[in-house]
């Protein structure tokens, strides 16, 4: 693919294109985070599910979207380029969310029934979750190739531009929940959905509009073999078809988290013997060793991803719960809690960008394998904090607003030791040969992270039904306190075996510096 090399026009010091795409994403990070902030309070407030059955379908569906970016991200990479794969995800992203929109059932809202399966309402739901799903699976990927195809591999302003992109995606999600949250708990959750869908069309027109700006870089690499035509039907469009098809898959899987799981555990041990395999008879000692280095802190990474994927789920149901939400007397709600981690990262991540430089000036920065463990210590102590915090309310009386405020402050900094060294690990550590294969592997795992947050989201809160049982607060607080106390020494005990092994996982890494054969991949600044 060709890359954007041309400084002449350039804005602020960069391509004009990087903040047509900082925009893109932008929106397209305010549509998806505006659904995630209201996502779980509607399936227990609006469809009436039990917390239980309300997090594994979350769980079920955030899997979805970090596992179809790996087929999304092939296909553009051989046929369909990043603009026109770019442009398809944001179609369905944006039908899913007007789907959403749309109040079929307003008796819902007044919690007189549970929701049958079979209740149109509730397929039409799962099918806009399934368009998000599938949407999101060929965008993901694929815009953050695109900021890469601005610059040349050795051109300095690289990471700075990452830098900025990456803004875009927290300032979005700072928005998102703030706008979309109040809409969705105030006025009707099809109104926050709305909103949402309203950004993702404002983030494709900003696309379109501006692909003057990015010089051809999205543009299909093989655009002949785009229109050869099989039954009467371009490679295109039978792309697009298989599009609808991974719609359709996605809407059944949405529904059957058991199948989710089995699919990924088979996946994930598919995988795992594919690695094993390659190191031991395809790989030297050094190639070997780098590979069992990355699965290692892959695997801790998952750790990390499913403890701290809690706020969309638990989190956000405690805080709508037993936190007292009222500041200088104005309530703030529940899903707006959930602007707290972007809003950190962005306050955040320049001063840790500063004092990784300045230590390593004193031949004092962590390692990679010490910053993970840093992460999953934090993520676990940021649980124990909020558990410290219920402990100190005293029977029906909320908990104050500043222990869930830290545990999202914890968490942000945990998040900052770990995600931004996560994808630049593999991309360092990877061999060649196989380096698009492990690129799938993490995602793969995140998928997994997802997947298991959302079942460790259905042990906390209420196990029958959202909105019967739990009837005062003192019972509510007894349910998250235990769960919620296992995870935090859990992590912290992870974290702290992490760091015991920190030797053993550095002499593998072997100086942690790239394969000479090593092209250059795209790091990630967070998860989101």
């Amino acid at each position: 693919m060709t890359t954007a090399t041309n400084q002449t026009g350039d804005w602020l010091g960069h391509p004009k294109g990087l903040f047509v795409l900082f925009a893109t994403e932008m929106w397209e990070r305010f549509s998806y985070y505006g659904m995630r902030a209201l996502l779980i309070f509607y399936l227990t407030k609006y469809f009436l599910f039990s917390d239980a059955q309300a997090s594994e379908i979350y769980g079920s569906y955030t899997a979805l979207v970090y596992v179809l970016p790996i087929i999304g991200g092939i296909l553009a990479d051989r046929y369909l380029g990043s603009k026109k794969a770019v442009t398809f995800g944001a179609i369905l992203i944006a039908l899913g969310h007007l789907t959403l929109a749309i109040d079929f059932s307003p008796s819902h809202h007044q919690y007189e029934q549970t929701v049958s399966q079979n209740d149109p309402t509730l397929q039409l739901f799962f099918l806009a979750l399934a368009l998000i799903s599938a949407g999101t699976g060929f965008l993901k990927a694929n815009i953050s190739t695109i900021v890469g195809n601005l610059y040349a591999p050795d051109d300095s302003r690289r990471d700075g531009g990452f830098t900025i992109f990456y803004m875009g995606i927290n300032l979005g999600s700072v928005i998102a929940t703030i706008v979309c949250g109040y809409l969705g708990e105030t006025f009707g959750w099809h109104y926050g959905f709305g909103a949402a869908g309203i950004g993702m069309l404002i983030g494709l027109v900003t696309f379109l509009a501006g692909q003057k700006h990015l010089k051809g870089i999205a543009e299909p690499t093989q655009p002949k073999l785009l229109k050869k035509k099989t039954a009467g039907i371009s490679t295109e469009y039978w792309i697009y078809l298989g599009g609808l098809l991974m719609v359709a898959v996605s809407w059944k899987l949405v529904q059957n988290n058991e199948i989710v799981g089995s699919l990924l555990s088979a996946s994930i041990g598919i995988m795992s013997v594919i690695i094993i395999y390659f190191a031991l008879r395809k790989c030297n000692k050094v190639e070997r060793d780098r590979l069992f280095a990355i699965s290692i802190l892959i695997f801790f990474s998952v750790v990390f991803w499913a403890l701290f994927e809690q706020a969309g789920s638990s989190l956000s149901l405690l805080t709508d719960r037993v936190i007292d939400r009222n500041l200088w007397g104005i309530e703030i709600k529940a899903s707006q809690f959930q602007a707290l981690n972007p809003a950190f990262i962005i306050f955040l991540a320049p001063l840790f960008s500063i004092l990784w430089v300045k230590l390593s000036r004193r031949g004092w920065e962590p390692s990679t394998p010490t910053k993970f463990a840093l992460g999953i210590l934090q993520v676990g102590l940021g649980f124990l904090v909020l558990v410290w915090g219920m402990h100190n309310a005293q029977g029906n009386e909320p908990v104050a607003m500043i222990w869930i405020v830290l545990l999202y402050f914890v968490h942000t900094t945990g998040e900052l030791c770990l995600s931004p060294v996560g994808l630049s690990m593999m991309t360092k550590l990877s061999v060649a040969r196989i380096a698009s294969m492990m690129m799938g592997v993490w995602f793969l795992a995140a998928a997994a992270a997802q997947y298991i947050a959302g079942l460790l989201s259905a042990l906390t809160g209420d196990k029958e039904n959202s909105v019967g049982t739990l009837t005062t607060l003192a019972k509510t607080k007894a349910a998250y306190i235990p769960v919620y106390s296992k995870m935090g020494w859990i992590a912290v005990g992870i974290g702290m075996f992490l760091l015991f092994i920190v030797p053993f996982v550095k002499k593998l890494m072997h100086n942690n510096k790239p394969m000479a054969t090593e092209q250059h991949q795209e790091p990630a600044v967070t998860a989101n």
